[in-house]
């Protein structure tokens, strides 16, 4: 961003903080706020994308984000989607909130809903899978349906029915469904946020675009050649997703709205178990489902309007949590209070300053309650480097990302494991629902 746009953004949003938090008219004050487009990837671990050290695959738009942006070396998402989409939509952990997978409590409120609130116009373009679509059977329909999460528009896959998400896709526009023959989904969803954008709004808008790519099917994107094997198409999907962000960029751009709108991308979970990369000199084989590093430490890559100092790195701790209380600080909008949120944010690092980074991250993952062996329940409280678990063992995770030897007591930091049994104890209480089956 300019220095010219820096400072005009800078003085608008003086201005917005002395201004009253609500208002849908074209007013000065609302119009001067920043456009957001937030990008979740569906299951793309940290060795995917060369800025982080990934070899395997060509990520040069995403590199390039990160060159002319802010990139953070310690974002941590939950093991599989859902939990993740309930956290960075709410700013709460799943011990809070979280209640059967696919399923967003509708008694939650979101950070769309909070951005509406403030006079933005929203909108939802990808993977919804949160209100329970038709295949769930019993719990069908007992989620959130994006109309309710606070979205104006949408363009999404498996709101109330599944279909394809890629190929000739089945998609919900507007309440609408429809299937796109011959299209690739991820295409239709970047081209309906893309028109979103261009909408004569005379407002600030907020585009969440939770991808479909690259979750498997590893079906062939449009080109490839034939025969492909599974880890070909994986790779080819990578590209896509780089593509796609690269799209958004660039249509940005075009629309003269580049300097006027922060981009943040990041994850859910880490890579599918089946994909093996290279990053960092090293085979990672991907981690969903499971609680290491593979399976939850994830790309964040923030760009545009607000980012100062381009080509900065931070290496502060950040969860899903945070997103919510960011966007919050970062529109000048109150953070809701009728509830306890768990998210810290990040806004301060994006303008360049130091902020209140946590020194320690509790998580708890029980996608499937009350556990099962494909996603177990685990609860931990973490540093950088070291992770506690709530059975007592306690990891290098440096030393050892793969978690395959717990650390003797001689060889613990001092006073490390007193550091996170406190942050462990003091998580909220397991919920009855999360310790038995429904």
């Amino acid at each position: 961003m300019s220095a010219r746009g820096l400072v005009a953004l800078g003085l608008a949003l003086l201005a917005a903080c002395e201004s009253p938090p609500r208002g849908l008219g074209a007013s000065a004050e609302v119009i001067s706020l920043p456009n957001i487009v937030l990008i979740l990837a569906d299951d793309a671990g940290l060795e995917c994308f060369g800025s982080y050290g990934g070899e395997s695959y060509s990520t040069p738009r995403i590199d390039r984000m990160a060159a002319e942006g802010l990139q953070f070396d310690h974002c941590y998402a939950q093991p599989l989607c859902t939990p993740s989409r309930v956290k960075l939509l709410t700013g709460r952990g799943n011990l809070r909130n979280y209640t059967r997978f696919s399923i967003l409590d509708p008694d939650e409120r979101t950070v769309a809903e909070v951005l509406q609130g403030r006079g933005y116009a929203t909108g939802a373009f990808g993977k919804w899978q949160l209100l329970g679509a038709e295949h769930y059977g019993e719990q069908a329909g007992t989620g959130t349906h994006p109309r309710d999460a606070g979205f104006d528009r949408w363009c999404l896959w498996q709101v109330e029915r599944l279909g394809s998400r890629y190929h000739d896709p089945q998609v919900d526009r507007d309440g609408v469904l429809e299937t796109v023959e011959g299209a690739y989904g991820p295409d239709v969803f970047v081209d309906a946020l893309l028109d979103f954008a261009a909408e004569p709004h005379g407002r600030p808008f907020f585009a969440w675009y939770p991808m479909a790519l690259p979750h498997d099917p590893f079906d062939p994107v449009p080109g490839a050649p034939e025969g492909q094997d599974r880890a070909q198409r994986f790779a080819a999907m990578i590209g896509r997703v780089d593509h796609q962000v690269g799209r958004i960029l660039d249509g940005l751009a075009r629309l003269g709205l580049a300097e006027d709108t922060l981009v943040l991308f990041t994850s859910d979970n880490g890579t599918h178990q089946s994909i093996t990369s290279r990053a960092w000199g090293r085979e990672v084989q991907g981690g969903k489902t499971r609680s290491t590093d593979a399976g939850t430490r994830v790309p964040l890559v923030a760009w545009g309007a607000g980012v100062a100092d381009p080509g900065r790195r931070c290496n502060d701790l950040v969860d899903l949590s945070d997103f919510l209380p960011t966007l919050c600080e970062v529109t000048h909008t109150s953070v809701p209070t009728d509830r306890p949120l768990d998210g810290v944010s990040f806004a301060p690092q994006l303008r360049g300053e130091r902020g209140a980074p946590r020194e320690v991250l509790t998580q708890y993952s029980n996608p499937r309650p009350p556990g099962s062996r494909r996603n177990p329940r685990a609860r931990w409280a973490r540093t950088k480097r070291h992770k506690l678990y709530d059975d007592g063992r306690l990891f290098d995770c440096v030393e050892d990302p793969d978690e395959e030897q717990p650390l003797a007591a001689e060889q613990e930091p001092s006073g490390l494991r007193e550091q996170l049994q406190a942050a462990l104890d003091g998580m909220p209480d397991e919920p009855a629902h999360l310790r038995t089956r429904k």
